[in-house]
């Protein structure tokens, strides 16, 4: 038996990249900054993959700087370069669910920051 399970807590690097299919699948894919215990450390960053509803809900609500809690499991994308033909290879957490943790005004405020803040219940949109 094996466990594959990420779960972290941090700030929107960037705006989701959104893509629809004829099929009616969407995804989302974002990156997210996770602080180390000490400030003086950079953040370490995950790149996201989001498949579905929660896709949707990332394109609708999450903007650089929000603050998401992300549960999910890892992969490892694996391609071959046009250019060089050689073997490439990118880690991923593919999203299974995503929760929306600041408020509206807490992710417009942070831009770059990445920083904490809390919200109430009722400045979640849902």
């Amino acid at each position: 038996m094996g466990v594959n399970s990420v779960t972290l807590v941090g700030r929107a690097g960037r705006d989701p990249e959104v893509r629809y299919f004829e099929s009616g699948s969407v995804v989302a894919n974002l990156t997210i900054a996770v602080n180390r215990r000490s400030r003086d450390d950079e953040p370490d960053w995950f790149n996201l993959e989001i498949w579905g509803k929660q896709a949707q809900v990332a394109a609708d609500y999450v903007r650089k700087g929000s603050l998401l809690g992300i549960i999910g499991s890892f992969k490892l994308d694996r391609w071959t370069d046009r250019n060089s033909g050689e073997e490439r290879s990118k880690p991923v957490v593919r999203v299974d669910r995503l929760e929306l943790l600041g408020s509206k005004r807490d992710s417009q405020e942070a831009g770059g920051s990445f920083g904490g803040g809390q919200a109430s219940d009722e400045e979640i949109p849902f």
